[in-house]
């Protein structure tokens, strides 16, 4: 069996998204050696920090929060799909998707861009490939249970934060209760086309979403 670490270290100076509603990493050293005879450490962190599943309650209003959502989405059988030679900005569509899955649609599908090669720039943000809403609304068609990215998001980067067209992707999937992974990393490191994926979330009262350790487990 082989465990693959798909999930970015939280570190002051990490990239996240540049509002004022995703706080950045802070890191302080509470508990040291020298004086308290042990170490601690405060951390101060938001639920969409580094590699994080998103819950529904993070764009439907009365959707679940991350405490209630079923633990089975967040583990089993999943798949990658490699779309890293997609340009820039490109747009997936349901023929895209259904050229690369083939017959069969899994229930948890993780999407590869090599996009956690770019986190050393804010092009991480506004260059990524994205679904189409139509891909997305059929992938809920299809049964997915939870979609991966190694990117920020399944959106459009070009979307305007805050207006009618923001974020139509979160809202389809969200909505129909699939769960979205986000900021994976070493989705290259795969080396099956099939694999079990463990993306527990940290279990927070009314969470909007979740840090996670995501692994893919081989055997």
């Amino acid at each position: 069996m082989k465990i693959i670490d798909l999930s970015m270290t939280i570190r002051e100076g990490m990239i996240t998204f540049p509002v004022h509603w995703h706080p950045s990493v802070e890191i302080n050293q509470l508990g040291r050696f020298e004086v308290e005879g042990r170490e601690t450490r405060k951390v101060t962190i938001g639920t969409h920090t580094g590699t994080h599943v998103d819950a529904p309650r993070h764009f439907i209003k009365q959707g679940n929060t991350i405490e209630h959502v079923d633990l089975d989405k967040f583990y089993g059988e999943a798949r990658r799909v490699d779309f890293t030679e997609l340009r820039d900005k490109t747009e997936i569509t349901v023929e895209m998707l259904q050229s690369a899955l083939g017959n069969q649609t899994p229930k948890r599908i993780l999407f590869q861009f090599d996009w956690d090669l770019k986190t050393d720039s804010l092009a991480y943000y506004s260059d990524h490939p994205f679904l189409s809403t139509e891909a997305a609304q059929y992938l809920v068609n299809q049964g997915v249970v939870l979609v991966g990215f190694d990117s920020p998001m399944p959106d459009n980067p070009l979307n305007g934060r805050g207006s009618d067209n923001d974020s139509p992707n979160h809202t389809i999937l969200l909505g129909a209760g699939v769960v979205i992974l986000e900021y994976l990393c070493n989705l290259r490191d795969i080396d099956k086309d099939t694999f079990i994926l463990s993306a527990l979330p940290i279990k927070i009262e009314n969470g909007d979403g979740a840090p996670v350790r995501a692994v893919a487990i081989i055997n």
